[in-house]
């Protein structure tokens, strides 16, 4: 068996946070545990820890169910378990992909299984796995589950398990309700939401137009070349805005739940490698993502409610991190009562932010043909000439790969290595 040590190597973590080690003893001595604390503070390592030391390697069947509320969270803890290198197996299942390649894939049951409610709950109903061995439920994220309509879903799930000994519930929120199906009895609660936004800095900046959309484009160049989040309520809204920032050559990439989901996914990727430096978001990236610390966000539509605005803010100066929420409020409009006062931010004549370092170049090969990231960077450092600075972060996935290379360096890579040979497998090489 793996030590936690060399996982956490594996991870490129050096120590446990105090939230983290906290959990880490707690689900260890106890049945029943609520993890609450803030987006990006480490709950995934929290959790996976002890519950990959108490898996049984002889046991051939699923011994542990993660529920999430979106597809982005099943994908990025099914990453997070790949990495760790256990040996053990683990599958993502989410809707907007293939049922029958679920099933196949279960054939031969993981260790850990992910998904969310509305999959899982489907193939339970088409008896696609035993739940006889499963013995750990973890609740994800649970509340957003709820408030996105998978009670009904999740309740016939915990009713199929019928040999659950140990719940982990966890929540970025504070208000959360804990729903009677869990069967949740007296929790050790584990609260860091105090935690982790001590270092955040709320500014105003004030547009003398309604639109807001000049001062948005003045308010990205007063902030330089720095990774952040603009936040709008509505997918109309980044329409608006995104053609607006075209026309102003501003770099960026969008995130919204009316995107195809391997547009989502391939606008994260470039996001956490930097071939984009701002994503324009809905609330679907306030919470649940794996993506880099980032220096701000911008409301530039605040939400209704003040769990959404806590949310959307602790996107940055996560764990005392220091990090700005901007707020862009049209100079006749009044904040809502959830905002407290701020400094107001005075915008300066600026430069247009440099055009991205690096580009993402698609790889029609992964995993499952054996390849692994040091067959990848062999490839790209001999055959494609690279220095060992051009070569960015590589995401190497079940069926494909995404690397960042340095953009002046992109076309040459095409040029050398499409139709190149990975281990056995001839691959494609494209730009996306």
């Amino acid at each position: 068996m793996i030590s936690e040590q060399n996982i956490l190597n594996k991870l490129g973590i050096k120590e446990l946070n105090p939230m983290q080690e906290e959990a880490n003893s707690a689900i260890s001595a106890s049945n029943n545990v609520v993890i609450l604390s803030p987006t990006g503070s480490g709950k995934t390592v929290a959790f996976l820890l002890p519950i990959i030391k108490a898996l049984d390697p002889t046991i051939e069947e699923i011994q542990v169910l993660i529920l999430v509320p979106s597809r982005e969270l099943a994908i990025q803890i099914e990453q997070v378990i790949r990495n760790m290198g256990t040996g053990f197996k683990i599958n993502a299942v989410y809707g907007g992909t293939s049922g029958s390649r679920d099933k196949m894939e279960l054939k031969h049951p993981p260790a850990i299984l992910v998904g969310t409610p509305g999959r899982v709950a489907a193939h339970l109903y088409r008896e696609v796995f035993e739940t006889a061995f499963i013995k750990t439920l973890v609740l994800d994220e649970f509340d957003k589950s709820l408030e996105i309509g998978f009670e009904k879903e999740m309740i016939e799930i915990t009713d199929s398990l019928p040999n659950i000994k140990k719940r982990i519930l966890t929540s970025a929120t504070q208000k959360v309700e804990i729903p009677e199906f869990v069967g949740l009895s007296k929790p050790t609660v584990i609260n860091y939401l105090s935690e982790g936004t001590s270092q955040l800095k709320i500014k105003t900046v004030l547009s003398p137009a309604k639109n807001k959309l000049d001062t948005l484009v003045k308010t990205i160049c007063n902030l330089g070349n720095e990774p952040g989040i603009i936040f709008c309520n509505f997918k109309e809204t980044i329409q608006e805005v995104s053609d607006h920032l075209t026309e102003n050559n501003i770099n960026f990439g969008c995130f919204h739940g009316g995107m195809e989901q391997v547009d989502r996914e391939r606008t994260l990727i470039k996001f956490r490698n930097g071939t984009i430096q701002i994503l324009l978001a809905t609330d679907l990236a306030a919470r649940g993502l794996d993506i880099p610390e980032l220096k701000f966000i911008i409301h530039f539509q605040l939400p209704n409610r003040n769990e959404e605005y806590t949310h959307r803010n602790g996107r940055t100066a996560r764990m005392n991190a220091e990090g700005s929420a901007y707020i862009l409020q049209w100079e006749k409009a009044k904040l809502p009562d959830f905002v407290l006062a701020s400094e107001t931010l005075q915008l300066k004549d600026a430069p247009t932010p440099a055009s991205p370092l690096w580009q993402t170049l698609y790889i029609t090969g992964g995993r499952k043909d054996k390849i692994s990231k040091g067959d990848v960077a062999g490839l790209f450092f001999k055959q494609g000439n690279l220095a060992k600075d051009e070569l960015g972060i590589i995401e190497l996935q079940q069926n494909q790969t995404y690397v960042a290379v340095k953009s002046k360096k992109a076309n040459q890579v095409i040029a050398l290595l499409n139709n190149s040979k990975l281990k056995k497998k001839t691959v494609r090489i494209s730009s996306i």
